[in-house]
């Protein structure tokens, strides 16, 4: 199988096998049931990743001071890089 595209691309030149192999590669799991989203567990946090249609979905699990959870979501425009930097650094 080819190489990953480069960090600095943009997430939506990555091929969807290989997104899926980067996410498996940082401790995620796929959900069995719905297998656009995957969860990660962190020590201090934990949240759904999801593959939306236009973005990357992130929702961190009672993240919020009253345990509330978070959403973000970032654009496919975005690099690799820059979007495992800000999901990765928790909520």
């Amino acid at each position: 199988m080819s190489a990953m595209p480069s960090v600095d691309s943009p997430l939506y030149n990555h091929p969807l096998p290989k997104i899926e192999r980067w996410l498996q590669s940082l401790g995620c799991e796929q959900q069995s049931d719905a297998l656009h989203c995957w969860t990660v567990n962190r020590p201090n946090w934990q949240a759904v990743i999801c593959l939306e249609i236009e973005e990357l979905a992130v929702c961190y699990v009672k993240a919020g001071a009253d345990g509330s959870d978070i959403k973000r979501s970032f654009k496919y425009s975005l690099s690799r890089q820059d979007i495992e930097d800000a999901v990765f650094s928790g909520p």
